[in-house]
């Protein structure tokens, strides 16, 4: 146990040191472009803030002008003057569009039987109209209210100026400056020394030249702009772009309070950090990749066990486990990031940040290590993963989505009411909220809601009834057939049902009936083997008996081999029966004439034929009857049926056999009296040790016409039985092609 801690103790440490190492790493590519500048003056930050103040310079120094100056340098153009004049529409389309405005105010006041309201309209009115007559009337009258407006305008930029003096204020405690005018030779300073001409670098921290051969002369192009109203000064004050040339530099003896300095001594600060901060994690990276080598990850946990409980979570959801916990690694080392890079002023505060968030980093980085390799062993082996994939919750709910629209017309219908029952349910939520609804809302209840809910109760009553017969019929009690109603899903349903009733029903009588010829068959088949052998054992011992003369020796020999014979016929003809009806059997099929291989069979049969007192009458075609069959196969149902005619048919009677076709099959019909009733049912004459002679005297097997069925049956044809009185038919149809 003691052991096993001390694995773990050591991943831990490897994985806090990993975490650490990989914070590092990625700390120097968020932050390395800062923090490897030569120093603070050459970053964005620095830029934006020289950038900034030069504005505040341009509007508050370079380019200052007074509000009155402004207004002085105010023009309008005719061009003004033609789009102020048309803005709204010609002379006729304004005054009509004053007139309506006015014309229901007139009027509500009228009928509201307030005349001093609608005179005081009637002379807005009439002020307004002859104000815009004016307009069409007098250039002059134009450019007056055109210049009353850009004074407004220009009045509001000095005004909204004056919210960023305090700005430029900071940014000047920090910044000195000697700028030049190109054109005028006017200098603009702060440096109060009168022999001053330049600014003394070794007092500075930082000073910007202009011009260089990389940076321009200082221009006050568009600098107000970044002030509301500033575009509609540009006109005033743009009259002519003026460029500086000059210093701009951050003294040394500036406020450590100001921003620039503050953000000058933070960001060397941070620099640091950030050098000790990376080349220790690059170190602790590299030590804890080649630790992880020796004491693998999984140690953490038990790894049989773990694995065997982790497979049996659906893939999915593995997947989107191992996502969470890599995103929770990403966010705890982003904040120790963050941590190690924004210090605050308790040490104390910060160090625990960063402990805190190297550990979670750490957890978090162990539970996806950890899966990560579980899932990726589990998917190398590639024959788990379709199992796996139809073990997922996506595929289990796609199954789900394509099970319930198997039959569309019923996954559509579910749908639909899940829908309207989703709708009328949110209706009460929207109902309670605005009262107002619930007449529109009612109404739609006793139309749609009402009809569908009793529907529901009507086709729930339904299925109920359904599943009732369901179990009656599982528990073998057959009751009446269901009721069919409609054509629904659940009256098909009901439908097949009722057919599997009957159908057991008929399973029923035919299990009834093969447990009835089971027990014939062994009965018939105990008695027709045990008469011979009886006869052959006891035949045997007479053999043993010392007295028995030669003439009775051979006669119970004779006996005795006549009932052997008769034995092996019957355990032949079993056998055959049994290959015959599992169909292990080879046929070697061949094309044969069928008139032909009656003949044969018949001449075989020739001698006992003439001593019956049976007259057959043979009718065949006079061109042959070809058919693709195996003659020695078909020859023994040949064998088998005429053998039957021989030992079952009525004396003195006339057996007819006949060979046609009709179309593409060939018809052997054979046709006798029989000697024995043989009752109505013609099928069981197929079953085995089935016989017409129910007292079984006679020397059949019972297996004759259950061979020849089967030997037809594998020839790709049919052997029926006709029964007619004492009529026998048995009919053979065999495909010709």
């Amino acid at each position: 146990m003691d052991i096993k801690w001390k694995n773990r103790l050591t991943v831990m440490a490897c994985l806090f040191l990993f975490t650490f190492g990989l914070s590092g790493i990625i700390s120097a590519l968020i932050h390395g472009s800062d923090y490897t500048k030569k120093n603070y003056f050459q970053t964005y930050q620095f830029e934006d803030q020289l950038n900034q103040f030069i504005n505040y310079l341009s509007i508050f120094e370079l380019q200052d002008m007074t509000k009155e100056q402004a207004k002085k340098k105010i023009t309008v153009t005719t061009d003004e003057v033609q789009e102020y004049r048309y803005r709204y529409g010609d002379l006729s389309e304004q005054i009509s569009s004053i007139k309506e405005q006015y014309e229901y105010k007139i009027q509500d006041a009228m009928e509201a039987k307030n005349p001093e309201v609608a005179d005081t309209y009637i002379v807005e009115r009439d002020k307004k109209i002859e104000d815009i007559t004016n307009n069409f009337k007098s250039d002059e009258y134009v450019q007056a209210k055109i210049t009353k407006e850009k004074e407004q305008q220009i009045d509001e930029y000095y005004q909204e100026r004056e919210k960023f003096r305090s700005e430029f204020l900071k940014y000047e405690a920090a910044f000195k400056y000697y700028l030049k005018d190109t054109v005028t030779g006017k200098i603009y300073t702060n440096i109060y020394k009168a022999d001053q001409d330049s600014i003394n670098g070794k007092k500075m921290l930082f000073i910007q030249h202009y011009p260089t051969t990389e940076q321009e002369y200082l221009s006050t192009e568009g600098r107000e702009t970044f002030i509301a109203g500033g575009d509609g000064m540009t006109p005033v004050i743009h009259e002519t772009v003026r460029t500086f040339e000059g210093e701009i530099a951050v003294s040394k003896s500036a406020a450590a309070t100001t921003s620039i300095l503050m953000a000058y001594h933070d960001f060397h600060q941070k620099q640091k950090v950030f050098f000790i901060y990376t080349i220790s994690s690059v170190l602790a990276f590299l030590l804890s990749l080649y630790l992880l080598k020796k004491v693998p990850v999984t140690r953490l946990v038990d790894g049989e066990k773990s694995i065997s409980y982790y497979n049996k979570i659906p893939i999915d959801v593995r997947i989107i486990m191992l996502l969470m916990t890599s995103a929770g690694f990403l966010l705890f080392l982003i904040l120790t990031i963050d941590s190690a890079f924004y210090w605050q002023d308790n040490s104390y505060l910060s160090i625990r940040g960063i402990i805190f968030s190297l550990i979670g980093a750490s957890f978090f980085s162990a539970l996806t290590l950890i899966q990560g390799k579980f899932l990726l062993e589990r998917l190398k082996e590639r024959n788990h993963v379709k199992a796996e994939w139809q073990r997922s919750l996506l595929y289990k709910s796609y199954k789900g989505v394509q099970g319930a629209f198997l039959n569309r017309r019923i996954g559509t219908q579910i749908c639909i009411l899940l829908a309207v029952v989703f709708i009328f349910g949110a209706g009460i939520g929207i109902v309670v909220v605005e009262p107002f609804l619930i007449i529109p809302y009612a109404f739609l209840f006793m139309v749609i809601g009402l009809p569908i809910f009793m529907m529901i109760l009507k086709y729930t009553g339904y299925f109920n009834q359904i599943i009732h017969h369901a179990g009656e019929l599982a528990r073998g009690n057959l009751e009446p057939d269901l009721p069919v109603k409609g054509k629904s899903v659940l009256a098909l349903l009901a439908n097949h049902i009722n057919i599997l009733k009957h159908g057991v029903k008929t399973s029923q009588k035919e299990q009834a009936k093969s447990e009835r010829l089971k027990t014939e068959l062994i009965t018939n088949v105990s008695h027709d083997l045990r008469t011979p052998l009886t006869s052959i054992i006891t035949y045997t011992e007479l053999l043993k008996t010392s007295e028995l003369t030669e003439e009775d020796r051979n006669a119970y020999i004779q006996i005795i081999d006549r009932k052997s014979k008769r034995l092996k016929v019957l355990i032949d003809d079993l056998f055959e029966a049994s290959k015959m009806a599992s169909g292990n059997i080879e046929l070697v099929k061949e094309k044969i004439d069928l008139n032909q291989l009656l003949q044969q069979a018949l001449a075989e049969y020739n001698e006992t034929i003439n001593e019956s007192t049976l007259q057959f009458r043979v009718a065949t075609p006079d061109v042959p009857v070809y058919a693709i069959v195996d003659g020695q196969k078909l020859w023994r149902v040949f064998e088998n049926l005429i053998g039957n005619i021989l030992k079952y048919s009525l004396d003195n009677t006339r057996v007819y056999i006949s060979v046609k076709t009709v179309q593409d099959q060939a018809v052997i019909v054979f046709k006798n009296v029989t000697k024995y009733e043989l009752g109505e049912n013609s099928d069981e004459l197929f079953e085995r040790f089935k016989r017409g002679d129910t007292s079984r005297h006679t020397e059949g097997s019972g297996l004759g016409l259950a061979i020849a069925k089967s030997i037809v049956d594998l020839h790709g044809g049919r052997m029926d039985i006709d029964l007619d009185g004492d009529l026998f038919k048995v009919t053979v149809l065999l495909n010709t092609q």
